[in-house]
């Protein structure tokens, strides 16, 4: 439909500007954006219900005839009151509407319609308020319901959508091609638009679904794999398939199991045909920075270097230290990049990379700068893929030629989403955590008991440990939650001997790297932080943690929080503060609060936040979805990747049948913001 995604949403009839701003609100600023602008539900009006029938205050469907035209009265106020009666021929029903001016001209005396509200009054005498309605002839036993906005009612947007597909051409034509929808079973594209909103039938919204669903995920997929595809097939950077042995002697610890297997898994990639292309998932704590140290060992023993990206200063700093610990008493040389280095400083490093004097550069975003470039770049290792765009997930790549290509996520990525979010990369999984690591004690209570917690806090701070307090607010808004510094004033008043530090996103990097210092060297006995700590901070004498608002966080996040204690060998407890009744939010919490797995924390907060809220607002990177859902909808994600890699493998993406999907691919990663990705 390029045409109709050039079209403007003014087009369409009874469409002015101030309502086009509306629609633009609402992610539709063309008649093709609307069209792909789904119901988020609909109501059933198929089964009308004699008036004396209906139950009193529940949403009844009434088919029946208006007796008078309705009258206006005018209230205490200035609000205005439309009345009127309807009969099915056995009982009557009154009506009322609110400020509507409209009604008179919209409900005819004699004419007969459905009405759709709650049923209210006596069994002597019932009342609708405000009911929708439709007239008989173009009544629908399923109504869409769709996503309104301020001014924008779905009765207005479903008008409109009927106009719009007005405007679909005749024969309208396919992104997917003709015989890849007789071998998937799917419909038209021209019956899955019109059936989507307006179906008459169960059968024929199920149809229209399955198919707007699998479209979806093909098109990200194929856009996903393409992306990937944009590196050399030809493995140019292979390393022998053996254990490094000689690395683990540099160790002071045992691997697990896990971390062999892993290490195992990831050499003997890049000892094949092609380029590694593999994803390391592990548990907080469960050991990936030594994985990752081991790859770096085998690619630089071979005469190569290696690049980590991480996506903050705090945590590109952490791994740095701790690499260039392991890996310099083997004679690896390496380096730190980030936004803060200075200008000459970075210019010297530009010079020693290129010159091949750098073995493993680490940094953030910096490394994607023009003026990094390697001598022979053989590994790319991206850290908290997550955080990253599409985009920046292959910039680094293109910086060598072919390099193998390695992915850590401390967050536990459900296997639905992984599937979404990294199509054809092999999974590795630390399973494992390294001996000594204790289960976190967890327990949530409401404000009341603050200052018991606050005690507790201080006894640990007595033995001579540490701990952290998470606020969740940098500066007060208009909710009244506590900010950063007002709350650090409250902890100093309650924790009068102890040192307090504060850390939030607001601060400078040398100033957080300066207080963050302080902590780890125990300088800092209580961290009064946001959620900045979510990452970066290994400090195994910190035992304690409370999380102070602990509902306004997703579970993925809380377990990122919790995961920076216990850390050590001493028993650790997280206190999670709410005083939220909501039963939804508790049952939540409380199994946050019973869970220590992360996959498992991960599988309940995408069943209950959502794919598109997973990762937190828009920093994932993927594309949002506009029908699919990949809690639902995992079978029909994997027909569709079985289509995409049968594309692919044919390497028929670029035939001028697959023109129209390559328009989808475009449109729809668009909208992630990643301008250098070549569709």
């Amino acid at each position: 439909m390029p045409s109709l995604f050039e079209m403007e949403i003014t087009k369409l009839k009874g469409v002015g500007e101030k309502r086009a701003a509306l629609y633009r609100k609402l992610g539709a600023p063309t008649v093709g954006d609307l069209l792909r602008l789904y119901p988020r539900a609909y109501e059933d009006w198929s089964e009308p219900t004699p008036i004396r029938d209906t139950v009193l205050n529940e949403i009844n469907v009434v088919h029946a005839t208006v007796v008078k035209a309705p009258t206006e009265h005018r209230v205490k106020g200035g609000m205005l009151l439309y009345k009127t009666v309807v009969t099915d021929g056995e009982s009557d029903l009154a009506l009322t509407f609110f400020n509507n001016r409209y009604i008179p001209s919209l409900l005819r005396e004699g004419q007969d319609y459905v009405f759709r509200g709650k049923v209210t009054g006596s069994f002597f005498k019932r009342e609708m308020l405000s009911p929708e309605f439709l007239p008989i002839s173009k009544s629908l036993s399923i109504v869409p319901v769709y996503p309104a906005t301020q001014g924008l009612t779905s009765r207005i947007i479903s008008s409109a959508m009927q106009n719009a597909l007005l405007l679909l051409p005749q024969t309208l034509r396919d992104p997917i091609p003709d015989a890849l929808r007789s071998q998937y079973r799917l419909c038209h594209l021209g019956f899955a638009l019109e059936h989507i909103h307006f179906p008459k039938s169960e059968a024929e919204l199920d149809v229209a679904r399955y198919r707007l669903i699998f479209e979806e995920f093909l098109v990200l997929q194929l856009g996903l794999m393409r992306i990937k595809r944009g590196r050399k097939e030809k493995n140019l950077h292979p390393l022998p398939n053996r254990f490094p042995a000689e690395f683990e002697k540099l160790l002071p610890f045992s691997l697990t199991n896990a971390q062999r297997r892993a290490i195992s898994e990831a050499i003997s990639d890049m000892a094949g045909d092609s380029p590694m292309n593999r994803l390391i998932q592990g548990d907080v704590g469960s050991g990936k920075t030594a994985v990752a140290a081991a790859l770096c060992w085998c690619v630089v023993s071979a005469g190569m270097q290696a690049a980590m990206m991480a996506p903050t200063e705090i945590l590109a700093a952490q791994h740095f230290t701790s690499l260039s610990s392991l890996l310099e008493p083997a004679g690896i040389r390496v380096a730190l990049l980030t936004g803060s280095v200075k200008a000459a400083e970075k210019r010297k490093l530009y010079a020693s990379l290129e010159a091949g004097e750098i073995d493993l550069i680490i940094g953030t975003h910096a490394l994607l700068s023009e003026g990094v470039a390697f001598r022979d770049l053989g590994l790319v290792i991206t850290d908290e893929q997550h955080r990253f765009g599409v985009g920046q997930r292959s910039a680094l790549a293109q910086k060598g030629t072919s390099p193998h290509f390695l992915v850590m996520s401390a967050t536990p990525i459900p296997r639905t989403l992984a599937l979404m979010m990294y199509g054809d990369l092999d999974i590795s999984v630390l399973d494992e955590l390294p001996p000594g690591r204790q289960k976190i004690e967890t327990y949530l209570i409401d404000s009341k008991k603050r200052v018991r917690a606050f005690g507790f806090v201080q006894k640990h701070l007595d033995e001579g440990r540490q701990g952290y307090l998470i606020c969740p607010l940098i500066e007060e808004d208009e909710t009244g939650l506590a900010s950063v510094k007002e709350y650090a004033g409250l902890v100093k008043d309650c924790f009068p001997h102890a040192s307090v530090g504060i850390l939030h996103g607001k601060m400078k990097p040398a100033e957080k790297d300066a207080v963050m210092k302080e902590f780890s060297e125990g300088a800092l006995q209580l961290l009064v932080s946001t959620t900045v700590v979510e990452v970066g901070v290994d400090v195994p004498n910190a035992v304690i943690m409370l999380i102070e608002n602990a509902e306004r966080y997703g579970l993925s996040q809380l377990h990122q929080l919790r995961g920076r204690i216990g850390r050590g060998s001493f028993q650790s407890t997280c206190i999670l503060v709410t005083d939220i009744q909501n039963e939804d939010t508790l049952k939540r919490l409380k199994l946050f609060r019973d869970t220590s797995d992360g996959f498992q924390i991960a599988d309940a907060d995408l069943k209950l936040r959502g794919p598109g809220d997973f990762f937190g607002q828009r920093q994932h990177g993927l594309p949002q979805l506009t029908i699919a859902d990949m809690s639902s909808d995992l079978e029909v994600l994997k027909k569709a990747q079985e289509c995409a890699r049968e594309i692919m493998s044919k390497n028929v993406l670029d035939a001028e049948e697959y023109r129209g999907l390559r328009a989808e691919m475009r449109r729809l990663f668009a909208k992630t913001g990643s301008d250098n990705v070549v569709l």
